[in-house]
């Protein structure tokens, strides 16, 4: 697959912190930078599930040079073309 432009990977909305916290976890544990969204890191804030998970999900997709299949996370995330914040890696 590929992106023209600026593509994404962000947490779905609708979805429970604990879930959306396995996604984090595991993209952390995977080779994401998630030393940003830790507390003090430049984009801890806001400190939500939801936004630190996007923050993993979307570093472990670049990583992974946006390869099919690298932002699915067992249906809990999904691509973007619209950047979801400034703090985007």
């Amino acid at each position: 697959m590929a992106f023209a432009g600026a593509t994404w990977c962000v947490c779905k909305e609708g979805l429970s912190d604990a879930v959306l916290q396995k996604t984090l976890d595991y993209a952390c544990g995977a080779g994401a930078d998630c030393n940003p969204v830790k507390p003090n890191g430049i984009c801890f804030q806001p400190n939500t599930v939801r936004a630190h998970c996007s923050y993993a999900a979307n570093s472990y997709f670049q990583k992974k040079g946006q390869a099919a299949g690298s932002c699915d996370f067992a249906g809990t995330a999904s691509f973007s073309t619209a950047d979801p914040s400034a703090c985007s890696n």
